[in-house]
């Protein structure tokens, strides 16, 4: 088995390109290095230079190789297609201008979601219609990263967006041709969904082409959904705690990547206030050791 452990900007705060609360990104790379990684994802296109000499030089200075970047967006509206596609093309041409692999798709938290975030008995669902549209967007732009850029595809199921529980990524798998969408799998999401990762990698391990490590304070994740907290004042509370100190099984986890002979990339990605967590570096050196300490 042969995987490697990278980094998102994300575990420093950062989630949109604008917010003026981000590090710079030069401080990501070299604390990402230092906590001793060799991969980082791209984080929000325009986050990173989009001009490949000035990421390229930077990538080599720290030692570090581009794994892949997410579309996070609201594939679920569509007045805003307009602003996907943009995210997914500089996406797609930032990570094959630097060899990059992995191109994950996220539907962006919606308000008729958020207050369910947790709650899939209470969830409102699309109609069909909706869906319908709402797929073809996904499948749209997952066929482009395929065919038109070369990279491997996968969906990411995330708190209060319209795929957020196990039904509707299932559904989502379903209904996409598997050669131009596979799983981005995120540990942390798919039990704030209220939903046993174990199990649902045991089901899907075959289309699962890369992974996402985060775990989830249990009694964080209670007490937001029972006071309907919002998923990024839950990010501040803490409710995405470092590796092996919340409820997923990361030694099954690593079992079932390892019974299957999976290769390649599983990026840390812890979320946080980036004002609010005091030591983002020291975090992102806990959860590496962590990872070694179980055979990663």
């Amino acid at each position: 088995m042969t995987i490697q452990i990278g980094n998102a900007p994300c575990s420093w705060g950062v989630e949109f390109a604008s917010d003026p609360r981000n590090p710079d990104w030069q401080t990501v790379l070299k604390q990402c290095a230092a906590a001793g990684y060799k991969g980082i994802e791209l984080g929000p296109v325009g986050f990173m230079p989009e001009d490949p000499a000035v990421l390229g030089e930077a990538l080599e200075e720290n030692g570090l190789e581009l794994i892949g970047g997410v579309v996070f967006r609201a594939f679920h509206d569509a007045s805003q297609w307009d602003n996907v596609m943009d995210g997914a093309v500089r996406t797609c041409k930032a990570l094959t201008a630097h060899g990059a692999k992995h191109l994950v798709l996220i539907d962006s938290i919606s308000p008729r979601r958020a207050p369910t975030a947790g709650r899939a008995s209470e969830a409102e669902q699309m109609d069909q219609a909706e869906w319908s549209a709402f797929r073809d967007r996904i499948a749209t732009v997952a066929k482009m990263g395929a065919e038109e850029y070369g990279l491997t595809v996968g969906m990411h199921a995330h708190a209060a967006g319209f795929i957020d529980f196990e039904p509707e990524l299932e559904r989502l798998l379903d209904e996409v041709d598997e050669k131009i969408l596979k799983i981005c799998f995120d540990t942390g999401h798919h039990s704030y969904a209220g939903f046993d990762p174990v199990a649902f990698m045991k089901r899907h391990i075959d289309r699962i082409s890369y992974m996402h490590f985060k775990d989830i304070n249990p009694d964080i994740k209670a007490a937001s959904i029972a006071n309907r907290t919002g998923f990024y004042d839950a990010c501040g509370q803490g409710i995405f705690c470092n590796l092996g100190d919340g409820d997923v099984d990361f030694p099954a986890v690593r079992q079932i990547l390892l019974d299957a002979g999976f290769e390649g990339w599983c990026t840390v990605e812890q979320d946080c206030d980036p004002l609010l967590d005091p030591d983002p570096v020291g975090d992102a050196k806990a959860n590496r050791d962590y990872l070694q300490s179980i055979g990663f």
